[in-house]
């Protein structure tokens, strides 16, 4: 076990001790401004998602906004209410502002990754579709890489499916227990009983409980932090000024100074809306739509909504409040936001937020298992498989929950991810051309006067793409 251990310490020390996050920043400025700032030209658009006149009407179908609440429901967990104050205690106030600059970026990594999802996707039935970047390696790069596609799966299956699944469940339980005085076994079988309810309905399912999930998780605690910041109006410029100054070095809250800041805000948003990591794309390549930049300006809305609005919830709840000081050390993480939350609002707020973990975590466990479950189509197509993979799911989220040091088993999450991200961004960097061609189409159809572009699968005769997923229009 400890060979192992340090493989994977190796393996995590190489990808995110010192190259992705640089990598991921630089490929997200570079998409960025070899698109003409895509995320800022279309950004109007993004709202149009949520309006029902431009979704399916047919319920058998995945709608372009529940694919972004399934999306947003992944992105949005444990580390928007704890990854953001442990990033403020180490980074100080400026690590907000990294933060918010790195979703900027990711915006447009986001764009293009899950727009090259949508173009390669496979339609399953009449109502289904499978895509992801394991999909657009064997049809947009050829069969000659499907041993990539097959490297990308396995670590799909290992970080997101496996280790984030046992963690979420340790986070629900932990939080129940500490606030509510419920022991870990009975929450343990409640969320896995629950998540498997969900789960075996397959991505229907979990896309049907994410469009009651989601809205509620979120549009809850953007209300509560909203009370947070009207009671403390006065103070808002204060703190924003004390945001850019950190982030800057013109003011040093914690050791390390602009360094801290810029580490801890870049690591912290890059983990949260996960733009460049590879996963939003396979949820992204469900849903029915007109165009693939569509959906990919979709999902870049969804990269907006877990930094730019729910992380800045968080940060604004603790720098608005008396419980965080700048360079002192003692509590962080979730019991940071709790207690400042309370500071604010009272004990009752510290209930308010053990519902909103429990409803950020649920939501990541469902979305966690749809990764799972798009990579073993690449590795298996028995039937039984699949059966086994949501038996497992089920288990591990129990286990995780009843066990917290269970947890240090899947120790190989993280340098699996790292090896997932890399992976993707060698998948974008060769399908970026397909990309910009993508782009030009819909930015020509606009210019043309089309309001909502459609994709002409003719015009894309030369790529490998499945005319059964574009033979027809949404509604």
């Amino acid at each position: 076990m400890e060979f192992l251990e340090m493989i994977f310490g190796k393996i995590g020390d190489l990808t995110w001790g010192w190259s992705l996050i640089p990598i991921l920043v630089i490929f997200g400025c570079f998409i960025t401004l070899a698109t003409g700032f895509v995320q800022v030209r279309f950004f109007g658009r993004m709202f149009r998602v949520l309006s029902s006149a431009n979704n399916s009407h047919d319920p058998s179908r995945i709608s372009a906004r529940e694919a972004l609440l399934v999306s947003v429901g992944g992105r949005v967990g444990g580390g928007n209410i704890a990854g953001v104050a442990v990033a403020i205690t180490l980074g100080g106030p400026g690590a907000v502002f990294w933060m918010w600059a790195v979703a900027l970026v990711g915006m447009a990594t986001s764009l293009v990754e899950c727009s090259i999802a949508q173009l390669y996707k496979r339609r399953v039935d009449e109502t289904t579709f499978r895509g992801g970047p394991a999909l657009s390696i064997i049809h947009g790069l050829g069969k000659e890489f499907r041993w990539l596609a097959v490297v990308y799966a396995v670590c799909l299956i290992a970080a997101f499916g496996f280790g984030f699944n046992a963690f979420q469940g340790n986070t629900v339980a932990g939080a129940v227990q500490d606030s509510l005085g419920i022991e870990r076994l009975w929450t343990g079988i409640a969320l896995s009983l629950i998540a498997g309810a969900i789960i075996f309905g397959g991505i229907h399912r979990i896309a049907k409980a994410s469009d009651v999930i989601v809205p509620i998780m979120a549009v809850g605690y953007l209300a509560l932090a909203l009370i947070v910041i009207v009671l403390n109006i006065t103070e808002i410029p204060g703190v924003i000024s004390s945001i850019v100054r950190n982030a800057f070095g013109f003011e040093q809250a914690v050791g390390g100074g602009m360094g801290a800041a810029l580490a801890q805000g870049l690591r912290r948003g890059l983990f949260s809306n996960e733009a460049g990591l590879g996963s939003a794309p396979n949820v992204a390549a469900t849903a029915e739509v007109r165009h693939p930049i569509s959906q990919g300006i979709t999902q870049s809305f969804s990269v907006f909504i877990d930094t730019i609005l729910i992380c800045s919830c968080t940060a604004f709840i603790i720098l608005l409040g008396d419980v965080y000081v700048p360079g002192a050390e003692g509590i962080d993480g979730v019991a940071l936001t709790q207690q400042s939350l309370v500071s604010h609002l009272g004990a009752w707020a510290q209930y308010f937020l053990t519902a909103a973990i429990l409803l950020f975590a649920f939501s990541s466990i469902i979305y966690n298992y749809y990764l799972g479950e798009n990579a073993l189509t690449v590795l298996s197509k028995n039937p039984l498989s699949l059966v086994i993979f949501r038996l497992a799911i089920m288990a591990i989220v129990f286990v995780g929950a009843v066990a917290p040091g269970a947890t240090a088993v899947f120790f190989f999450s993280d340098p699996m991810m790292g090896v997932l991200a890399l992976v993707n961004l060698l998948v974008i960097m060769m399908l970026f051309p397909v990309a910009l061609r993508l782009l030009r189409d819909f930015k020509a159809q606009l210019s043309a006067g089309v309001d909502r572009p459609v994709l002409n699968p003719d015009d894309y005769a030369d790529l490998d793409i499945d005319r059964a997923a574009w033979n027809r229009t949404v509604e």
